[in-house]
C-alpha cells in the first residue's frame, strides 16, 4: 500500500511543479527556468524539515509517502541540468553558468533551512 501512496504523492508534487511552471511563466514570460529552479528550492527545504521533522520510526510510510513521493515528483536535478545544456547549446553560456552554480546552492540552502524550521 505505501508503494501506492507514493506514486501518488510523486504524481501530486510533479503536477504541482507543473503548475506552478506554468503560473510563473504565464506571468512572468521567459525562456530561462527559473521557476525550476525555484521548485526545486522549495521542494529541498520541505524535504529537510520532513526528514528532521518526522524522525519517528512511526513515521516510516508518512516520510516515503511525503518525501520520497512529493518531494521527489516536485523537485527534480534532471531538469535542472538538462536546461543548461540546451541553454549552452543555444550559446547562452550565462544563464547555463548561473543554473549549475544557483541550483545545488538554492537546494542546499533550502534543505539547511528546511532543517532548521523543524528543530525550533
Amino acid at each position: 500500500m505505501t508503494t501506492l501512496y507514493v506514486s501518488l504523492a510523486g504524481a501530486l508534487g510533479a503536477v504541482t511543479r507543473f503548475l506552478v511552471e506554468y503560473a510563473v511563466r504565464r506571468h512572468h514570460p521567459t525562456r530561462r527556468p527559473w521557476a525550476t529552479v525555484g521548485a526545486n528550492a522549495v521542494g529541498c527545504a520541505f524535504a529537510g524539515w520532513i526528514s528532521y521533522q518526522l524522525v519517528s520510526p512511526l513515521d516510516a510510510t508518512l516520510h516515503a509517502v511525503l518525501l520520497t513521493g512529493f518531494c521527489g515528483g516536485l523537485t527534480t536535478f534532471s531538469s535542472a541540468f538538462a536546461i543548461p545544456a540546451l541553454l549552452k547549446r543555444e550559446h547562452h553560456w550565462g544563464y547555463a553558468a548561473s543554473l549549475v552554480v544557483t541550483t545545488p546552492l538554492l537546494c542546499g540552502v533550502g534543505f539547511a533551512l528546511g532543517a532548521a524550521l523543524a528543530h525550533p
